[in-house]
């Protein structure tokens, strides 16, 4: 890919991770080391995120793992504190955890909906409120990773539409109530990413053929894209960026034809 941004824009910068070990995440994670950053990243199994921490190590990056599940608040305080006694400081978070299946509504399980809920809405705020003084001391900032699933209708994902339509609400009120503290709070809403794992097991040849001809632009997004809008909205050049949930799907959403 041609080089798009100036060498080491995020240099010196502390990022928090969830989820950062695999995934939409844990290319965020890699991009922002590949850029200066320092990373922590979190995830409820240590063995998850063996994998990135050599990869970012072998081409020179600093990258220091936690075992910590975002349900739990207290687990997610403690890693909070262990980056602060390990770098210094926390300037970025990125709450990349999420939880997702297909199920029809009336089969979904009371406790079904609740997990996903509980991982991606209830785990964002654990994150953001457990970071909430390293970011005011560095005026640091948040990045939520959300999806388009609940702009209109999205059969089989009742239960993350909810979950991420309250990401959204998180990352709204946050940017309003802590940007007099200097903190500013966005978000990701990606669209279909054909190279994920979930992506990868769902889209048949003859399946993704037709959906992409669906898509404005005419190809399914790509990690690389939500690492560049990521990328740019923890930079300087977002600085005066607060409160938004940058969608990046090739216009998918306003045809109905979301998919993540």
């Amino acid at each position: 890919m041609d080089k798009i941004f100036a060498d080491n824009i995020l240099q010196g910068k502390v990022a928090f991770v969830t989820g950062g070990g695999t995934g939409i995440t844990g290319g965020v994670a890699r991009a922002f080391a590949e850029q200066g950053a320092k990373l922590a990243i979190v995830s409820r199994k240590i063995e998850n995120l063996e994998a990135m921490k050599a990869e970012v190590e072998a081409f020179g990056g600093e990258c220091f793992t936690v075992a910590a599940d975002v349900r739990e608040y207290e687990a997610i305080e403690n890693a909070i504190k262990q980056t602060v006694e390990h770098y210094g400081k926390i300037d970025i978070v990125v709450n990349g955890a999420a939880g997702n299946f297909l199920c029809a509504a009336d089969q979904l399980s009371p406790n079904g909906f609740g997990t996903v809920v509980d991982i991606d809405t209830k785990g964002t705020f654990n994150v953001c409120r457990a970071s909430f003084e390293a970011l005011k001391e560095s005026k640091g900032q948040i990045l939520n990773i959300s999806a388009t699933l609940h702009y209109l209708a999205t059969p089989m994902q009742i239960h993350v539409s909810a979950a991420k339509a309250g990401v959204d609400a998180i990352t709204r009120n946050l940017s309003v109530e802590w940007g007099r503290h200097g903190i500013r709070v966005n978000g990701i809403a990606p669209g279909p990413i054909e190279d994920t794992e979930g992506m990868k097991r769902l889209l048949m040849p003859e399946l993704k053929e037709k959906l992409t001809r669906k898509i404005p632009l005419g190809r399914f997004g790509r990690i690389a894209d939500i690492e560049n809008a990521a990328l740019f909205l923890t930079s300087d050049a977002a600085s005066y960026v607060n409160g938004v949930t940058l969608v990046v799907d090739g216009g998918s959403w306003l045809l109905g034809t979301s998919l993540t």
